[in-house]
């Protein structure tokens, strides 16, 4: 389970680290793939191949669908970490992001969101007076 919220950088040849509390939970290679608002998700392998797998089931002529997979899986990278733990970043997700140096992980249950530091920040200024708001539209999904 990824909880919590971690200031890192980027180093200048794009390359990052990953907090040492959502490391010790990663098994294997990680899937990065564009997000919504603007962030990156962060997957471990498994978890995306089960996205993939349910993708699948989707009708191939149905445009609604084919539509979000073609942007997600055209834009997703397997990474693995080099020998000094780190991770490059890919340039067309760092470009979508708008990642400079400064980047924030945001733990979101069994994946990982990895933002530009100012877009996350203007992010929780936005949202965060809608908080009592955005509780209850959990309700609708049975939380």
């Amino acid at each position: 389970m990824f909880l919590g919220e971690f200031e890192y950088k980027c180093d200048s040849k794009n390359r990052f680290r990953l907090p040492v509390k959502f490391k010790k939970n990663i098994d294997g290679s990680i899937v990065l793939t564009k997000g919504s608002s603007g962030c990156i998700y962060v997957m471990q392998e498994s978890v995306f191949q089960e996205f993939v797998n349910k993708a699948s089931q989707l009708p191939m002529f149905d445009l609604d669908a084919q539509k979000p997979l073609r942007l997600l899986f055209s834009s997703a990278s397997l990474l693995e970490e080099d020998g000094q733990g780190r991770y490059l970043l890919p340039s067309n997700l760092k470009n979508y992001a708008g990642i400079n140096s400064e980047i924030v992980f945001i733990g979101t249950g069994n994946k990982i969101e990895l933002w530009a530091k100012e877009k996350w920040q203007e992010y929780l200024k936005k949202e965060q007076g809608n908080f009592d708001e955005l509780l209850q539209g959990l309700s609708k999904y049975g939380i």
